[in-house]
């Protein structure tokens, strides 16, 4: 019975592992290879008898054997000077060739070293060597053989040498397409990694904001609402258990919006994962409401025309809102009024917010400090550029802020309101 395709397949690989591992040993191969080629050649006459080539009946001679041994051993150091090693087997080949007496094929050992320099060097450099050294050895052959210059073995000369360098560069060229696949996978590679972690950065940026405008808005709520329940505790208690419930109302709509953002972290098979939508304009009126039990008025006047924007637009739409009115609450003092607009504009939706309020006045520190700013305005900034639209956000004449963002109606990704 044969081996078995696997058995055997497993014996070649561990062998060709071993000797990529080992280049010295597979060089070692090579040279006793052919070593043992050439003595096997001496010993053959291809003019033996009439019906064909003979063995053993012309023996090589000391000096034969010498010469057949040195042009095999140099072959050790084929990878390391392949030039030079070309070179000392082109001149023991003509030396074996000019003298007809010795019958030592040194040209065997001239073929690998010229293979290894096809295989390790450019091509205008294989064309040069390789007709250099075929020119050298087929002249020296028809020159000084013991056969006529157009004897078949003269031809196989040139043939041979011919072939090495034709398949030095054909071993070349396979390399450098392989080395080329492989870098192109390791680009890629690094694109994919490069272009995963922008979109974490990009996602992480985006719950960020989500997360600062949720804790902004809903703590500067209950913050207010706690300050007056604290004011009126004593002489105004009913006034006082509505303020803490509308803190307790806010309270939990800043832990339902912080329960379905992290939620977004979530894996798909996870427990508890959010199934309520993102708010959007739709809700709108109850944004609203929070703040005038906040003890802020808010007017509001739409003209979006029944507008359905996109998910991601219409969440932006609602945090600007959000955020902006935050600040008004915070920055524009207790007597402040504001008023936001949603209206419709050809391809576009304009949200406008604005107040009637100004920031009270604080003496200056006795000592200069880097003014501290917070990241209102630029996670509002952030999430119209990622949209495609613009904002703007600077004090009116006469007093006041105004907050105006310009969003597109269809997103950069192609999704459509309509």
């Amino acid at each position: 019975m044969t081996p078995t395709g696997p058995a055997t397949g497993t014996l070649h690989a561990r062998l060709r592992d071993w000797f990529r591992a080992h280049p010295p040993a597979f060089d070692a191969a090579i040279a006793a290879g052919t070593l043992v080629a050439m003595i096997a050649g001496s010993f053959t006459d291809p003019h033996g008898s009439p019906d064909g080539p003979t063995f053993g009946d012309r023996v090589p001679d000391v000096w034969s054997v010498l010469i057949m041994i040195a042009g095999a051993a140099v072959l050790v150091w084929r990878r390391r000077n392949p030039f030079a090693v070309l070179s000392v087997t082109v001149v023991l080949g003509l030396v074996e060739l000019m003298d007809d007496n010795r019958p030592a094929p040194i040209a065997m050992s001239a073929v690998v070293a010229l293979y290894t320099v096809a295989s390790r060097t450019d091509r205008p450099t294989t064309w040069r060597v390789g007709l250099a050294t075929m020119t050298a050895l087929t002249a020296a052959a028809m020159a000084f053989g013991p056969t006529p210059w157009y004897a078949q073995e003269n031809l196989g000369v040139f043939a041979w040498t011919g072939m090495a360098a034709a398949a030095g560069d054909a071993v070349r060229s396979r390399r450098a397409f392989v080395d080329a696949i492989r870098e192109r996978a390791e680009r890629a590679e690094r694109t994919r990694e490069e272009e995963a972690g922008r979109r974490v950065a990009e996602e992480r940026l985006r719950i960020a904001r989500d997360l600062h405008d949720v804790v902004a808005h809903h703590i500067a709520l209950v913050n207010v609402q706690a300050g007056v329940a604290a004011h009126v505790m004593d002489k105004r208690p009913d006034q006082a258990k509505e303020a803490l419930a509308h803190v307790r109302e806010a309270s939990r709509s800043a832990l339902d919006e912080l329960r379905a953002t992290v939620g977004l972290l979530r894996q798909s098979g996870d427990p508890e994962a959010p199934t309520e939508p993102a708010p959007g304009l739709a809700v709108l009126d109850g944004l609203l409401d929070s703040f005038r039990k906040a003890g802020l008025p808010v007017a509001l006047a739409r003209a979006d025309e029944g507008l359905t924007l996109p998910a991601t637009v219409d969440l932006a739409a609602y945090r600007i809102v959000q955020e902006a009115l935050t600040n008004v609450r915070k920055h524009a003092g207790p007597d402040a009024k504001a008023e936001v607009s949603v209206v419709r504009v050809g391809r576009t939706v304009e949200i406008t917010v604005l107040d009637d309020g100004a920031p009270p006045a604080v003496p200056p520190p006795a000592v200069e400090q880097p003014p501290v700013g917070g990241h209102g305005l630029l996670g509002m900034r952030e999430r119209v550029g990622a949209l495609g639209g613009t904002l703007t956000a600077a004090p009116r004449y006469g007093g006041g802020f105004r907050v105006q963002a310009i969003l597109p109606v269809t997103t950069r990704t192609g999704e459509d309101g309509t």
